[in-house]
């Protein structure tokens, strides 16, 4: 599958509906007691781009957009205005967000990753699609500038550091970020007349691994 890196348009996403999907197999035991069960190491992020058009140039906006990307044929960059950042939307990124690894003295390649708490419970999330110059890391409370002292690969979500921290070093990173996705069908329905009488078009999205 061909991905492109290029962002749906902001001003259509906002607004979308959508959000984190898992998948669970529940098994119900004689005794009432079940038993659960997941295939999916991650969560699968699905949304409805039609929710934000407003006006027929946002149509218009959706079409071409759909278009070049021949439809399902190639991924994209996503933004979830609920979820886009190291930090709550509300705060500014800091490179002390979150904590991604620590140095073992030979590794200078680190995943980005965004950790979610809940009590004793935490999920990490690797993040693939970091935003062009957004990027902030750091090493043992040391504050690391792109260019200088690292490099992010924006496709694979992999920072690349000059040096190998030492070991037991913490790499903390803030980023805000993009969801890859694709369009989940290949026509859209649209209609001028039901539009304006606000009857808005499904444009479904999924997430995609890369």
């Amino acid at each position: 599958m061909g991905f492109h890196e290029v962002r749906f348009p902001a001003s259509l996403s906002f607004g979308s509906l959508g959000g984190p999907e898992r998948r669970t197999d529940i098994v119900t035991l004689a005794n009432g007691h079940e038993e659960r069960n997941t295939p999916w190491a991650h969560a699968r992020r699905r949304y409805d781009a039609g929710v934000g058009l407003r006006s027929l140039d946002d149509i218009s906006l959706l079409l071409a957009f759909f278009e070049a990307r021949r439809g399902q044929v190639h991924g994209f960059r996503w933004k979830d205005w609920a979820d886009f950042k190291s930090c709550v939307p509300g705060d500014e990124v800091d490179f002390r967000d979150q904590e991604i690894a620590r140095g073992d003295g030979g590794a200078t390649e680190f995943a980005l990753l965004k950790n979610y708490v809940s009590g004793e419970e935490r999920y990490a999330r690797p993040i693939a699609k970091p935003v062009a110059g957004t990027v902030k890391i750091g090493v043992g409370d040391a504050e690391q500038f792109e260019g200088v002292h690292f490099e992010v690969d924006l496709t694979r979500g992999v920072v690349v550091l000059d040096q190998a921290p030492g070991p037991e070093d913490l790499i903390t990173a803030g980023f805000e970020f993009d969801v890859p996705v694709r369009f989940d069908t290949d026509r859209i329905h649209t209609s001028v007349a039901s539009f304006l009488a606000g009857d808005v078009p499904n444009v479904p999205v999924i997430e995609v691994r890369v």
